[in-house]
């Protein structure tokens, strides 16, 4: 069922910017879906898409398995934009010539616009904003009929493409990057001077489209709410309860993988702040029991997943007539879960890759197409409060993805106390909520230090702290010195087992967020 009265539709070949692009245009106000080139023509058009964006991609639209899509597609009177392989593959599916360049572009470049209108419809002034961004080795050498230039760069003849009677337009550059000055305003000439979209879609309009799907797929029936405390969970649960009132119940299940005192103060939280229905599972003993010896982080999330649905199940049992499960799944679990044309899963997500084929209850999973920054904005209209919408996340498999290597009692002891100590000092320097994610890692090393002058072997905390919009990317947080020394002098000095810790100065990519 297509809820949304305008979507554009963005198909992936495999750009690294993809998610960017998708960001780009929901700033906007515009809703948009990522699909992958593989999703047949039919499936496309279903979902009566208003207007259509062709990704970038890292292959040469020449190459023997280059991806492709339906030429068909360009017959459809549907606005369509290809940025960069798209351009390439919109032009080549046309009878035009794409070559491998004798000068290729990375990086910054200017264009000189030739066509004032469309896309660049108010920029013919904008002589200090037209750098862009580009990154290809190949470039247009021949446009299919119909086809005319609007803007050229040093080296691309045809850096921006239209066609003369029809829809179909191309830029050789990435408009979705920071580095495209005018980049946003490319994208919103798309939208709504040619697509004519209205810019409809909010947080307000999300609620209410989605209230309505929800109560039109469960009826009269019941569902269970996977709710672990975090925003993800609590605002679905907020926007079920919201839909279908006193049929859903909530299960928190503890996995003995919780931070200190979590499981008292989620409770709490959740028995003075919501009228939600709240079972308390205690599974601690069953988690630590099937992840014993485990040491492969793709077994652990599955495990743990395996384990979250088991309990679900059973307690569905007890409950009666149970359907429906319902959980936090986000937009980048979403992507992050699925390989691209054969491509590797980057990791299997406890909520999406770890979900046993055998199980019994449907899924509800509302927040499925939202960004995280877009979860706390429905938060907020949901009504939550702020302690609920702005925690930092926390993963569903918690600290289990969180200890490289064999999860043990006292392994968790040691990264527990550490974890309270980061957040302790990150909360006290108000840097808290200045940074996207903050906390600790124990790594599955150990190190020679000295301690009141004797030797010591033992235990090594990496520190972990992030910045990002939406979690598909991310860079590491420059935090002062002073609070970096503070908070490995306290954890050296008052968790036992620990000699050394080190600092994550890893961007995403190529790194994730989490370690596992």
């Amino acid at each position: 069922m297509n809820i949304h009265s305008e979507k554009i539709i963005i198909v992936d070949f495999g750009s690294q910017t993809t998610q960017l692009i998708a960001r780009r245009v929901r700033e906007h106000k515009v809703y948009c879906e990522i699909h992958p080139y593989t999703t047949e023509l039919a499936t496309i058009l279903k979902h009566k898409p208003t207007g259509i964006i062709l990704s970038g991609g890292p292959c040469s639209v020449y190459d023997k398995d280059a991806p492709s899509i339906d030429a068909a597609i360009f017959a459809q009177n549907i606005p369509i934009l290809g940025i960069c392989y798209g351009a390439q593959l919109m032009i080549q599916s046309m009878g035009g010539v794409v070559e491998k360049a004798d000068k290729r572009e990375f990086g910054k470049s200017h264009i000189d616009i030739k066509f004032d209108g469309g896309l660049f419809a108010g920029l013919e002034n904008a002589e200090t904003s037209l750098q862009v961004w580009m990154s290809h080795g190949d470039r247009i050498e021949k446009l299919p009929e119909g086809f005319t230039v609007s803007a050229e760069s040093e080296h691309s003849p045809f850096a921006a493409i239209r066609h003369t009677e029809k829809n179909l337009m191309g830029v050789q550059f990435h408009p979705e990057v920071a580095h495209t000055l005018i980049g946003s305003d490319i994208l919103k000439n798309f939208l709504f001077g040619i697509c004519k979209c209205e810019g409809n879609w909010t947080m307000g309009s999300f609620v209410d489209t989605t209230v309505e799907a929800i109560r039109k797929k469960v009826g009269s029936d019941q569902v269970l709410c996977a709710l672990s405390g975090g925003v993800d969970s609590a605002v679905t649960a907020a926007l079920i309860h919201k839909a279908i009132g006193d049929q859903l119940t909530c299960i928190y299940v503890n996995n003995g993988l919780m931070r200190t005192g979590e499981t008292g103060s989620l409770l709490k939280f959740f028995d003075e702040t919501t009228k939600l229905k709240v079972i308390d599972i205690d599974a601690e003993d069953y988690f630590l029991s099937e992840l014993a010896g485990v040491v492969d982080p793709e077994i652990k999330r599955k495990k743990i997943g395996y384990g979250f649905i088991k309990i679900f199940e059973e307690e569905a049992k007890k409950l009666g007539d149970i359907k429906y499960l319902a959980q936090g799944t986000l937009y980048p679990d979403v992507i992050e879960s699925v390989a691209l044309a054969g491509a590797t899963v980057i990791k299997s997500h406890h909520n999406v890759g770890g979900l046993p084929d055998i199980m019994k209850l449907d899924l509800i999973e509302p927040l499925r197409e939202l960004f995280k920054d877009e979860v706390r904005l429905l938060g907020l209209e949901l009504g939550l409060p702020d302690e609920a919408v702005f925690r930092q996340p926390f993963p569903g498999p918690g600290l289990g993805i969180r200890i490289m290597g064999e999860i043990t009692g006292d392994r968790l002891d040691i990264l527990r106390k550490a974890d309270v100590i980061v957040l302790e000092e990150m909360k006290s320097s108000g840097w808290y909520g200045k940074v996207w994610q903050s906390f600790a890692v124990l790594l599955p090393i150990q190190t020679v230090g000295v301690m009141g002058d004797e030797r010591t072997y033992e235990h090594v905390i990496a520190l972990r702290c992030v910045d990002s919009l939406d979690a598909m990317t991310a860079d590491w947080s420059r935090l002062p010195y002073d609070l970096i020394g503070r908070i490995s002098n306290r954890i050296i000095n008052e968790v036992v087992g620990v000699n050394r810790v080190v600092l994550d100065v890893s961007s995403k990519p190529p790194a994730t967020i989490e370690w596992e």
